[in-house]
């Protein structure tokens, strides 16, 4: 039996109870504070499989870091890359698997998933995205709704994704904070964590906010009380800031400031230690979000969406922030019309940062179709775009957008050895994931059974070959 496999049948399921929006505040032990700063509370306990030395010969390497080695190699030692060429110079014993007709990519990244905070089956138990209780519910972690035994995660692997990160939904001003995952089976969150991965912030514009509260006779019920309601929470979050700064510059000495989680996770953005991922259709709005930004000092890492990301693709390559965005989702609501197949293509041709992300159990399958799909939109368009580089749209951008790109996404010396064997071309409709490597450890076979890990929810509570 795998490792994976006996990982899988051990997961045990774990209940959860309501409590209040806000925790209770009460003032801090002196030392609690930098504490929190210094040590994450919930740790990950990732630990990588076991592997072995491994090259892989023969296959088109798309490096997504410039380079394309037709009939090149591949040698993976100890969870790294530790040489890729035309040829490499394997250790005696290595495994030796021929990818003759096939491609080798890295494994693939997704900036914008739900698995497991609204886990397989859809039903409202698993319910878990949205603390749709207060517009502000910085406090809550979405790490604490993920259900490792959601079978999505498995259907990922299946498609190549080695990595990805979970968000909260979208109800909010501000959902909470995200976490970015490894894709392997256990059975806590934490030992999915990508050890080291910075947290995200999720934030919201638009439609869903203001839908979601306004119908409430609440604020927010339109597009300016949304920003009333985001400056409101930076100016607070500054004067938390500051105080937080003058008690540790005077060596924390006197009583520590009040602990708050909403504002611990705000203060983390201003102090550039939480990414932030900004749900946001509207052009209008991307860049009046750049403009706060300015205002509070915070950057912005992710548009997530952007329908109309292509009419400010020079403002998002002039400050940095990447497009995370859909190959062709459009007109499901009025902020999502203004739309064209060419988006992802566009953002790309001026310089900025573009990604190819799913939001979706499905579409995070096939995440390689949907790069493919915009790959294609931009040739039509005119847009002269190699597919090495396209790749980069669902490796090493979205690792970027994810600050792990020194870890991930592309596959050169140094790099963990997450990585994929395709069927065919990636952009090819026909090309499955033969083959899914991560940290060096074969996860995911096709061609074998004892690789093909179930979650316990899909095994469930009968011997193999019982019956009712």
């Amino acid at each position: 039996m795998t490792r994976a496999l006996t990982a899988l049948l051990l997961l045990g399921a774990a209940g959860c109870a309501q409590g209040a929006r806000r925790p209770a505040t009460a003032p801090a032990p002196r030392d609690t504070l930098a504490a929190a700063r210094a040590a994450n509370p919930y740790p990950s306990t990732y630990r990588p499989f076991a592997s072995r030395a491994t090259v892989i010969r023969g296959g088109t390497v798309m490096t997504a870091a410039g380079q394309v080695i037709p009939n090149g190699q591949l040698l993976l030692e100890n969870g790294r890359i530790t040489a890729v060429g035309q040829t490499v110079n394997a250790p005696q014993g290595a495994t030796v698997i021929d990818a003759s007709g096939r491609f080798v990519t890295p494994g693939i990244i997704d900036t914008h998933s739900h698995l497991g905070a609204y886990a397989s089956p859809g039903v409202q138990a698993h319910s878990d995205g949205n603390e749709a209780t207060d517009p502000v519910t910085a406090e809550v972690w979405v790490e604490h709704s993920v259900w490792p035994q959601d079978p999505g995660f498995v259907r990922a692997l299946e498609g190549g994704i080695t990595s990805l990160q979970i968000l909260p939904g979208s109800a909010n001003l501000f959902g909470g904070r995200s976490v970015t995952l490894k894709n392997v089976p256990a059975r806590t969150v934490q030992a999915m964590k990508f050890p080291g991965a910075p947290y995200g912030l999720k934030m919201a514009c638009g439609e869903n906010p203001k839908r979601v509260y306004g119908t409430r006779n609440r604020a927010p019920s339109t597009r300016m009380g949304n920003f009333a309601g985001y400056r409101a929470a930076w100016i607070r979050a500054a004067e938390h800031r500051q105080k937080m700064d003058g008690w540790e510059r005077g060596g924390r000495s006197g009583t520590a400031p009040t602990r708050d989680l909403e504002l611990e996770t705000l203060v983390g953005v201003l102090r550039g230690e939480i990414l932030v991922h900004n749900h946001c259709y509207r052009a209008d709005e991307m860049a009046l979000v750049l403009d706060m930004a300015r205002e509070f000092g915070y950057k912005v890492r992710s548009f997530h969406h952007g329908v109309e990301a292509y009419k400010i693709r020079d403002l998002l390559a002039r400050d940095s922030v990447s497009g995370s965005l859909w190959a062709d989702w459009w007109g499901f609501k009025m902020e999502a019309l203004d739309f064209t197949k060419s988006n992802v293509a566009l953002v790309h041709s001026a310089g900025a940062i573009a990604i190819v992300h799913s939001d979706d159990p499905t579409g995070i399958q096939k995440l390689n179709q949907e790069a493919a799909k915009a790959l294609l939109a931009g040739r039509e368009a005119g847009l002269q775009i190699a597919e090495n580089d396209a790749l980069r749209w669902i490796t090493a951008n979205a690792a970027w957008a994810l600050g792990v790109h020194d870890r991930v996404g592309t596959l050169e010396p140094g790099k963990q050895a997450d990585v994929v064997i395709w069927s065919h071309n990636p952009f090819s409709v026909y090309a499955r994931a033969d083959q899914v490597f991560i940290d060096g450890a074969l996860m995911f076979d096709r061609r074998n059974p004892a690789l093909q890990p179930r979650t316990d929810f899909e095994v469930g509570i009968l011997p193999r070959g019982a019956t009712q």
